[in-house]
Parts: structure tokens; C-alpha cells; sequence
């Protein structure tokens, strides 16, 4: 299951990408944009991501996943579309010329620090 190497990954990258300055602070969600060719199974995802944020700042954190549908483009006749079938073939023409525009993502779209909670008197 290569979704824990990528979950592992996901954590290493959010918590070199938390500013020094910043001090212990908490990751509250990782929004990730992920291809329908990235060979990604969500679900496995979000739960090899549960386990390997443990004791790391972003323990508990949400990972939100939209997943990116399948662009292709002729090279033939410059006609795109959303591929949703296994057939990579051009739907005007039949080529099997085709150029992939979207559907290979596998990226960190943005990470969201948790507020303090400001509710202490003191």
C-alpha cells in the first residue's frame, strides 16, 4: 500500500512548511488535489494519514481530498474531454493520439495552522 508512503510524505512536507516563528502550533487540515491517474485510493489515504500523523503537529489534523477527473486533448483534431471509461481513444475522431492534461496530480493544495484558543483568562 503505497498510500502510507504518501501519507508519510504529506506529513513531512506540512511540517517543514510550519514557519519557526510560529512556535507549537497545530495543523487543523491538509487540502490535497489528487488525479484520477495518481493510483490514490482516498479512503486508505485519510486513514494511513490518521495514523502517521501521530505525536506530530498534525495529529488530529482533517486531510480533505478533491479528487481531479481525467482531461486528455487530441493530438489529431484538438478535441478534450473527461476521460470515464478505460478507453483513451479520441471521442470525434478514434485516434489514439492523446495528450493527458489532468488526472496525474498528486499535490499539497494548502495547509491550514489551528487557531489558538484565546479563550484563557489570566
Amino acid at each position: 500500500m503505497h498510500e502510507m508512503g504518501i501519507a508519510l510524505q504529506i506529513v513531512d512536507i506540512a511540517t517543514a512548511s510550519i514557519p519557526p516563528n510560529l512556535g507549537d502550533v497545530r495543523v487543523a487540515k491538509v487540502n490535497l488535489k489528487v488525479g484520477k491517474l495518481a493510483a490514490v485510493v482516498p479512503d486508505s489515504l485519510r486513514f494511513c494519514f490518521s495514523v502517521a500523523t501521530k505525536d506530530t503537529p498534525l495529529d488530529g489534523a482533517e486531510l480533505v481530498i478533491e479528487e481531479l477527473p481525467v482531461l486528455a486533448r487530441c493530438k489529431e483534431c484538438s478535441t478534450q474531454w473527461t476521460i470515464t471509461n478505460p478507453v483513451f481513444q479520441c471521442q470525434t475522431c478514434n485516434s489514439g493520439s492523446l495528450e493527458i492534461l489532468s488526472g496525474r496530480e498528486l499535490d499539497i493544495e494548502s495547509i491550514e495552522i489551528a487557531e489558538e484558543d484565546k479563550n484563557d483568562s489570566g
